[in-house]
């Protein structure tokens, strides 16, 4: 089945990819809201135990289901692309965060002539209920620190509400089938800076990209695992990294390689193995 974001608009098969953890209560405020002709749903868990795969099931009888490879909604993600079928892949949070009913404005955007229709709760149309202060200031300073490295015009770099043809998939480079690494078990990427990942290397492919008003509402239920902090730090530093990368590919082959990326005041990071080798997360 298909769903078409207008009257006089062919038909495209959409997949629509769920990362979830102890979404239980959730699940069903949000798989209502998902228009019911989807080509498929796909609910990928990162090992809950509560309900969520059992209530999953009940409200979309022909829902997929994915365990994750590794941890983190990047890994989560990562596997969800991989096993989707449709022409047009949409990220959808399970929390109920955002709207599911906007799905065909973000359509309406790739068959328009879009690659990656991206969405910004800070332009005429969205907005939030949500979003702190102190996660908005930092935005706007990241935003303005991509814009000015890749000559782009995001508004909203950390939103996670994006959907994209499915042959872009490569452009990504995500990885869900590498295994676990030691310590935390996550590769980079793999965290909540795989939007800003995403939209980096969107930008360094030159994809068009189209911004889609959007509306972040408050968690319904539970305890969102964003951390302003630590996961701010996972974008800035992944925001350094490939910078250094896009240097270093410039530089002549005698020029010795930089081997850390540092924050004033603090210990210095190496450069993430995977980034630096410019191989997939």
């Amino acid at each position: 089945m298909t769903v078409q974001a207008s009257s006089d608009v062919p038909g495209y098969r959409i997949t629509v990819v769920i990362p979830t953890l102890n979404e239980a209560r959730n699940l069903p405020h949000v798989l209502a809201r998902i228009p019911r002709d989807v080509h498929e749903v796909i609910v990928v868990d990162g090992h809950s135990v509560d309900d969520t795969l059992t209530v999953a099931r009940k409200l979309w009888p022909n829902v997929r289901i994915v365990m994750q490879t590794r941890k983190g909604k990047g890994n989560a993600l990562a596997c969800g692309f991989a096993a989707a079928t449709g022409d047009i892949i949409a990220m959808l949070d399970a929390d109920g965060s955002a709207d599911p009913g906007e799905i065909p404005r973000f359509v309406a955007a790739l068959t328009a002539g879009a690659d990656f229709a991206k969405g910004t709760r800070f332009a005429l149309g969205g907005g939030s209920s949500d979003i702190t202060h102190l996660r908005a200031w930092g935005n706007r300073m990241l935003n303005v620190f991509v814009n000015l490295r890749y000559g782009t015009h995001y508004t909203d770099l950390c939103y996670g509400y994006n959907v994209f043809w499915r042959r872009l998939l490569p452009v990504l480079g995500l990885d869900a089938a590498a295994p676990p690494p030691p310590g935390d078990g996550r590769l980079w990427g793999d965290g909540f800076e795989v939007e800003t990942l995403i939209n980096i290397r969107v930008a360094e492919a030159g994809l068009t990209v189209a911004e889609v008003p959007s509306y972040e509402h408050p968690r319904i239920y539970g305890v969102s695992n964003l951390s302003t902090f630590s996961d701010g730090l996972r974008v800035l530093r992944t925001i350094l990294t490939a910078r250094r990368a896009a240097l270093r590919q410039a530089q002549p082959a005698y020029v010795p390689e930089p081997a850390l990326v540092c924050l004033p005041g603090s210990e210095p990071w190496p450069v993430p193995e995977e980034l630096a080798q410019g191989t997939a997360e």
